[in-house]
């Protein structure tokens, strides 16, 4: 029996290994490139994203529905994104573990024609789940059962507490972190610290509204965010205080990306109220497979002369900025670690942003506050968060600003692509 079980499990690698062969053989075309680490700094999980566009121009018959992504023979997964907001597929993202200076050959193995489906494993996710076949009293939703929608356009009635939206709106994660934000007047940032790689937000909250305060198998809410800006919120810097994007005529918000590889969440304000003038205002907001990072990319319109983010103040942590000589390049960024996590351990929390947009960096008795400038409406910037329980979590005061050197020296030398 032994020795039987040993020569079925020998035949099932060996038929995997021919299935993987014999995919790559399929394809009939193929374009070389190479990707390079511009830096003396090893790269994990590094996202490298090529526009079809530049593919196209290699060979104009490039079939963005059937093609995979190899390197040194081994396919490694990849997702399409749609850049623009046109729903229509632009770009693709793969990733790669880089070495210092390293130039590693990667090939796109296609067919002009067909298609060919994949199955990689899910390390993004992003949802919001509302509730049907209940009741609104007193702006309470009563009675009802969660379901998981695409899209969503906040009742009237809701504000917040209404048990209209489990953890109260939209979540997004990655293998590392997760997150969410408050889809009613606070409209203010939280962080879901995890212990595990695996997929969670599917989960939180359904045993229980606020179950998610207290420890679970794969974490918890670890961020109080009450008044303040908590990690990475938008508002508006006016007559020198904070304004929350509080007052709408209406909001929607959609799950534009539920990917292996990244995931996005896209919300709308129309008719934000600063003193009795209007704006409408796009949130982004994305993240990526093996990062902590979510990118805020935001529109604005009419034109605002500000937009402004930060974090919330905590006595038990230490704020960060970077020494001068530190960072070099265009990003930057605030932050703060400590023992400023609902479960009292360690927390570190960023704000990047890039010195061409700031206008000034402030505070008040809530936040850490960053105000940018919107090149022409448009504006973005990233935030994380690093909890000390997660699987090889950073643990220190040290080992978080080491990472954040890491990080900007990153972003201000991203990756190279030679096609």
């Amino acid at each position: 029996m032994k020795y039987y079980t040993s020569f079925l499990s020998m035949l099932a690698i060996l038929i995997s290994c021919s299935s993987k062969d014999d995919k790559m053989d399929s394809f009939s075309k193929k374009i070389d490139f190479a990707v390079i680490n511009p830096i003396e700094q090893q790269r994990n999980d590094e996202s490298v994203v090529i526009e079809l566009e530049k593919i196209k121009q290699k060979d104009p018959k490039f079939n963005p529905e059937a093609f995979i992504i190899t390197t040194q023979d081994i396919e490694i997964p990849h997702q399409l994104l749609d850049h623009n907001g046109d729903d229509v597929a632009d770009a693709v993202l793969f990733l790669l573990n880089m070495q210092q200076k390293e130039k590693i050959k990667v090939a796109i193995q296609y067919n002009e024609s067909g298609k060919v489906s994949h199955n990689y494993l899910k390390r993004t996710q992003a949802e919001i789940s509302q509730k049907f076949g209940g009741e609104w009293k007193n702006h309470i939703y009563i009675g009802g059962e969660f379901k998981n929608v695409d899209f969503t356009r906040v009742p009237d009635e809701h504000v917040d507490h209404s048990f209209f939206y489990r953890y109260e709106g939209p979540g997004w994660e990655s293998d590392k972190i997760g997150y969410r934000f408050y889809l009613d007047w606070r409209n203010a940032v939280d962080i879901y610290g995890k212990k595990t790689n695996n997929m969670v937000l599917q989960n939180v909250g359904q045993d229980g509204f606020e179950s998610y305060h207290d420890m679970n198998d794969w974490g918890m809410d670890i961020l109080k965010v009450g008044n303040s800006l908590g990690m990475g919120s938008i508002a508006m810097w006016y007559n020198n205080k904070v304004e929350m994007v509080s007052k709408v005529d209406s909001t929607t918000c959609r799950i534009a990306v539920n990917g292996p590889l990244c995931s996005v969440v896209n919300t709308r304000y129309f008719g934000w109220d600063i003193d009795h003038r209007k704006f409408d205002l796009h949130s982004r907001l994305s993240i990526k497979a093996g990062s902590r990072l979510t990118r805020h990319d935001l529109i604005i319109n009419p034109q605002a002369d500000n937009l402004c983010t930060g974090l919330i103040k905590d006595e038990n942590s230490k704020p960060m900025r970077p020494q001068q000589d530190e960072s070099s390049g265009d990003w930057t960024y605030i932050a703060q670690y400590g023992k400023q996590s609902l479960n009292k351990d360690n927390l570190g929390m960023a704000i990047l942003y890039k010195k061409s947009d700031m206008k000034i960096v402030t505070e008040d008795d809530q936040s850490q506050i960053v105000v940018l400038n919107p090149e022409k409406g448009n504006l973005t910037y990233y935030f994380l968060a690093a909890w000390e329980l997660e699987l090889d979590g950073i643990k220190n005061n040290e080992g978080f600003k080491t990472y954040l050197q890491q990080l900007i020296m990153k972003m201000n030398n991203p990756v190279q692509v030679e096609l």
